[in-house]
C-alpha cells in the first residue's frame, strides 16, 4: 500500500456525536467552493477526487484525480484514501481507511467537508447549515457576520450603561508572500493556527472572529483604552513567538494591530472605521506593531 505523503492541513472541528452510520447519510461541504452543498451517500460507492467523473468532484490542483471513495461496508459506511498525492484526513489524522461516525471531518485538499449521519438527517443538515452562519469553517471561530451582529449589540450595550468597550482589528503581515513562498495549504495552516493560538488567551466574554481573508476582529466588553492597547501587544508577542511550522517548514509570522474604544456618538460601522485606520497606521509604521 502506498503511503501517503502528508501535504495537508488539517482543521478540528467538533462531532456530532459518535454513533454509528444509518441508511440516511451525507456530506456537507463547510469550507471551499459550494459551501453548504449537500451530496446524498445513498448511491453505493461514491468517488471523491479531481476528475469529472467524481461524483464529488473537487477541482483542484492539491486533489489527485481519484482522490478517496466512499463506500459501504455492511452497516457502516467507509471512507478510503485512494493513494493520493497529498492525503485525505478525518479528524486531524491522516487515513488509508476510516469508519466514518457522525460529524466526522474530512478534509481532501483545501476542501472540508462534514460527514453526517442521523435519524433526521434533514434536521442535522439545516441545523449545521445554520452553524455555518456564524462560524468561520477553517478557523473554527465566529465569522465576520456574527461579528457585525455582536458588535452591534456591545457598542448599544456600551453605550446604554456607560461601559467601556474596546475593539481590536489586525491582520497577518505579507500573508501574500507566505501563500506565494509557501503554497495555499500553508496558508490555510497559519490562519487556523494562529485563530488557535490567540483564541486561548481570550476570556469567554470577548469574542473573536475572523473580519475576511487575513484579518480579524476581537471584541472586548468592558475593557478600555489602556487595558486594550496592552492586550493587542500581547497577542502580538505571542504570534511572534509562537512556532508556525508546515511540512518541517518554519514560517515566521507577525501581525499588525489597530485598537478603537467606543465613545458616546459611536455605532458599530464608525467604531470599526476608527479601527481599521489604525490598523493602517501600523501598516504604515512598518509592521508588527500596535496602533491606537
Amino acid at each position: 500500500m502506498a503511503t501517503a505523503r502528508s501535504k495537508t492541513i488539517v482543521t478540528v472541528i467538533s462531532k456530532i456525536a459518535e454513533r454509528g452510520a444509518g441508511k440516511a447519510a451525507c456530506l456537507v461541504v463547510i469550507y471551499g467552493a459550494e459551501l453548504g452543498r449537500k451530496y446524498n451517500l445513498d448511491i453505493g460507492d461514491v468517488g471523491i477526487g479531481r476528475s469529472s467523473k467524481s461524483a464529488v468532484q473537487v477541482d483542484q490542483e492539491a486533489v489527485s484525480r481519484n482522490h478517496a471513495k466512499i463506500a459501504r461496508v455492511g452497516r457502516s459506511i467507509v471512507l478510503k484514501d485512494l493513494g493520493s498525492t497529498n492525503g485525505t484526513y478525518v479528524n486531524d489524522k491522516q487515513i488509508t481507511e476510516h469508519k466514518l461516525a457522525d460529524g466526522d471531518l474530512i478534509k481532501i485538499g483545501r476542501t472540508i467537508f462534514k460527514f453526517l449521519s442521523t435519524g433526521n438527517i434533514e434536521n442535522a443538515y439545516h441545523e449545521e447549515i445554520y452553524r455555518l452562519t456564524t462560524v468561520d469553517g477553517l478557523t473554527q471561530i465566529h465569522n465576520r457576520r456574527y461579528l457585525l451582529e455582536q458588535l452591534d449589540r456591545e457598542v448599544s450595550r456600551a453605550r446604554r450603561y456607560r461601559r467601556e468597550l474596546a475593539l481590536i482589528l489586525f491582520d497577518i503581515d505579507h500573508f501574500k508572500k507566505i501563500n506565494d513562498h509557501h503554497g495555499h495549504l500553508a496558508g490555510d495552516y497559519v490562519l487556523k493556527q494562529l485563530a488557535t493560538v490567540i483564541r486561548a488567551k481570550i476570556r469567554r466574554e470577548d469574542i473573536i472572529a475572523r473580519y475576511g481573508g487575513e484579518e480579524f476582529a476581537i471584541v472586548l466588553p468592558e475593557i478600555g483604552r489602556d487595558k486594550g492597547i496592552a492586550f493587542a501587544n500581547k497577542i502580538r508577542g505571542l504570534v511572534e513567538k509562537a512556532p508556525f511550522r508546515f511540512e518541517d517548514t518554519k514560517i515566521s509570522v507577525t501581525i499588525s494591530i489597530g485598537v478603537a474604544c467606543s465613545q458616546d456618538d459611536d455605532d458599530a460601522g464608525i467604531l470599526i472605521k476608527r479601527a481599521d485606520d489604525k490598523l493602517y497606521e501600523a501598516k504604515a509604521a512598518g509592521r508588527n506593531c500596535v496602533k491606537s
